[in-house]
């Protein structure tokens, strides 16, 4: 009696699953967290380099703050200016095509002008690179706290060029 009761258990239990479709599974490319860690402390370590204090965020293919590296002596606030910078990077040089904030910022005027600077995650300065695996975009990284967004983006473009070549 017992086997026929659990052979009817398991009989209900696998007729009643729903099939799963392939459409209904979403997978997404991102960083593995090392190498998130590894971008984001190699473009605070090349702005170091330079006389900057600085904090670094990766964000990943959601959006989402994937590594966070601050410098000693940046200031509080460039860990949040980071962080919009990459966001920005990601969501608008992903959709747009450009691999830098200031490049999308020159070609993309109204953007910063728009109704899209207005969201809280949305910073239209330059500082933040769109990162790549092929041509999908995949992430951002954003830098804050050298004097001047245009050295904050040299050091994350600088800091993506060392792990380029991972990213095929």
């Amino acid at each position: 009696m017992t086997r026929s009761m659990t052979a009817i258990a398991i009989a209900l239990i696998v007729g009643s699953t729903v099939p799963v479709r392939a459409d209904d599974i979403v997978t997404s490319r991102k960083l593995a967290w090392r190498l998130a860690a590894e971008l984001a402390h190699k473009a605070v370590e090349i702005c170091e380099g330079q006389g900057y204090s600085v904090t670094a965020a990766v964000v990943d293919s959601s959006g989402l703050e994937q590594a966070l590296v601050k410098s000693d002596n940046a200031h509080p606030q460039s860990v949040t200016i980071a962080y919009r910078k990459a966001y920005t990077a990601f969501a608008y040089g992903g959709l747009f095509g450009y691999e830098r904030n200031g490049d999308l910022i020159a070609a993309r005027k109204e953007l910063a002008a728009g109704p899209l600077n207005t969201v809280p995650a949305i910073l239209f300065v330059a500082g933040g690179v769109t990162i790549r695996a092929g041509q999908a975009a995949i992430g951002g990284l954003g830098v804050s706290g050298a004097p001047g967004g245009d050295k904050d983006e040299a050091c994350a473009a600088a800091a993506l060029d060392t792990i380029r070549d991972r990213l095929k």
